[in-house]
Parts: C-alpha cells; structure tokens; sequence
C-alpha cells in the first residue's frame, strides 16, 4: 500500500464519467484535483456506459502534471457501488484514488481497504461526509484506513438530512466536526462547492470561511 503524500488539495472539479472526451480540459482547468463522477451526475441507465469510460481513461499512463485524479463511485451500500467495486477490482490499471460518497460507518472503508489489499491494488481513497450516520462516526471513520488521504463535507446532502437551510450558519456545527475528525487524523479536509454563480464575492467570502475552520480546499463548477 502506498503512503500519505503531502499535496496541494485546494480546489476540486467533476468531470462526468460518460464524456471522457471531457477529461483533458477538466485536467487543464487549473484545479487541484479532478474527480470522475459515477454517483450523483449519473443516471442509472448510464451507469454502465459511465463506468467503463472511467477505467477506460486509467488504461493508459497518466502525465505527472501535478493533477490528482479521483473517481467517485457510488455508495458501497448500493448495487451499483457494489459494480464499481468488482470493475475496479478486475482491472489491472485501477484509478489511483477513489471517492466514497455517503460514508455512514467505517466498515465501509475498512472492507475496501481489505478488497484492494487483497487485489494488490495500491488506490487511495477519499471518503465524504454527507449524512447524520457518517457525521456521528466521522472520528472512527478518518482513523480506519490508512488508505484516506481526505475527507470532503457534503453539505448539500447534510442539508437535506438535518432538515435545515444549505447556507454557513446552519451548517457551521457540521463543518467544524468533519474539520475536527480529519485533523485529528492528519487528513486534509474539502468544503463542499459553492453553489451561487452569480455571486463570486460570496463565493470568496465562503472560502476564506472555509480556510480559516482549518480545511485546505473548496470544489468549484465548471461555467
């Protein structure tokens, strides 16, 4: 298993799995992290199609410009989770990191550690914070594996979760515990993106916000 590397991990974009066509400018975009999307930008008659172009991408060398990539598969409490996890464990050129979405307990990590030990697979993984389960567990979730480089807060589907506004103030006590898990780890913590394009004075005011609770980046849209 590789170790930890210290990276700039400032910004992240997502590039859909099914447009792989699309991968080279989002790596061009000047963000620190491209993530492939499997999950949410994805709809389930594509997820097949999407999945294939992803590893498709990871078959052939990666330039060493700095860029990290990632590739967000689907829940591992899903079928299509569980088929992202079989893909990748069949290929023998996996994505060097994975993104787990919707992170509630740390077995989950813990039993994709033991999968990709097993294959001899040196991926790392990324894992977000986005419900009131992974909230509660974020502590014992950042100290499972020693394959987590990051964790992100999802604070569209926390939201949706606590019931409250997706704005600073209701999601204040949410943020600083996702901050507080991942420092006490070592781990390097992403804000959710800024959703207002309208409003980039916002949209900076958020991210220094975000820098001083301690996190090292934010995820951006694409225009």
């Amino acid at each position: 298993m590789s170790e930890r590397i210290q990276r700039p991990r400032r910004s992240f974009i997502f590039t859909p799995g099914l447009k792989p066509e699309m991968f080279p400018k989002a790596l061009a975009s000047g963000a620190d992290i491209v993530c492939v999307e499997l999950e949410d930008g994805i709809a389930p008659k594509d997820k097949d199609e999407a999945r294939k172009s992803a590893l498709a991408l990871f078959e052939k060398p990666q330039t060493d410009d700095g860029v990290e990539r990632i590739v967000r598969i689907n829940s591992m409490r899903e079928g299509f989770g569980i088929a992202d996890v079989q893909a990748i464990l069949a290929t023998g050129t996996p994505p060097t990191a994975l993104m787990m979405p919707k992170v509630r307990t740390p077995d989950e990590v813990v039993i994709l550690d033991q999968l990709l030990t097993e294959r001899g697979h040196v991926t790392r993984l990324h894992v977000i914070i986005e419900t009131n389960a992974g909230l509660e567990a974020a502590y014992d979730i950042a100290h499972c594996s020693p394959r987590i480089d990051a964790m992100f807060f999802g604070g569209v589907d926390m939201a949706a979760e606590l019931g409250c506004k997706n704005d600073w103030e209701p999601l204040l006590y949410a943020r600083s515990r996702v901050a507080h898990a991942a420092a006490s780890a070592g781990l390097d913590v992403i804000d959710v993106p800024y959703l207002d394009l309208e409003d980039p004075e916002g949209m900076v005011v958020e991210a220094l916000k975000s820098k001083d609770l301690g996190f090292a980046g934010k995820g951006s849209i694409h225009p």
